[in-house]
């Protein structure tokens, strides 16, 4: 059976939203182009932009699970981000010009006993992806399936904030290609790593309010709470819905 791609998605600021995409040109060495370009310090973090920082240092849905119910929409060539909330509304700002008012957009699904957000920061030529490489990850529908008929309800997969999305393939084949290089598109991957899932999965992400407990789910059935790998891209190339991924050895 042939593996294609079913969707692409990016984070244009990490935690705070997703845009559905129809393709994208990866570039060897780099993240997915506008794909957690920013992320949000809290303030008891000492991040500055000067370098990646892992995902401790930022507001998140794991520790905020309102921020799961967020969508956005990025206007490339002015570098406006759009996102909308069911109980916030909508709100339009440039990150590295305005950001004031997202602060007060947001405030009121944070939690008051946790660090509040302080700060949008970047690091320029580097998405502030959860690993310490530039990463993008890649999704099994199949795995998806398998785990959303285990937890006995209908999962979106805006729960796991993955980027490509492949259907056709066995549930957990994924696992089979670590320290191998995968073709998808133009684009060669070289899969590096599980992704070990956090408490962001157990959040609905139409509602923002926690529903399924899918690390239980994993470990009762699997034994691991991992979900999708994530990989570096080593051939630049284009990446497109429908397009076949093929495994290289």
């Amino acid at each position: 059976m042939t593996a294609t791609v079913s969707h692409i998605w990016r984070y244009p600021i990490k935690s705070h939203g997703r845009e559905q995409i129809n393709s994208v040109e990866l570039t060897a060495g780099m993240t997915m182009p506008w794909d957690r370009k920013w992320a949000v310090r809290h303030e008891a973090s000492t991040a500055d932009g000067s370098a990646w920082e892992p995902c401790v240092n930022f507001s998140r849905g794991a520790k905020v699970p309102g921020l799961m119910a967020i969508e956005a929409q990025v206007d490339e060539p002015s570098g406006t981000v759009t996102l909308t909330h069911p109980e916030l509304g909508r709100i339009s700002f440039n990150p590295d010009q305005s950001p004031d008012a997202f602060f007060d957009w947001v405030k009121p699904i944070m939690p008051t006993d946790r660090a509040q957000s302080a700060q949008i920061i970047r690091v320029p030529g580097r998405g502030m992806t959860d690993t310490d490489f530039p990463s993008v990850s890649l999704m099994n529908m199949s795995s998806h399936r398998a785990v959303s008929e285990r937890a006995g309800v209908d999962l979106s997969t805006k729960r796991w904030r993955g980027n490509i999305w492949l259907d056709g393939l066995g549930p957990w084949q994924e696992f089979e290609w670590l320290d191998k290089h995968v073709q998808i598109g133009d684009a060669v991957v070289h899969v590096r790593e599980r992704i070990g899932r956090c408490r962001a999965t157990t959040a609905n992400p139409g509602t923002g309010s926690i529903d399924v407990d899918l690390l239980k789910v994993l470990n009762e059935g699997w034994g691991h709470q991992d979900f999708g790998v994530y990989g570096e891209v080593i051939a630049s190339g284009s990446v497109s819905v429908g397009d076949h991924l093929e495994v290289l050895g």
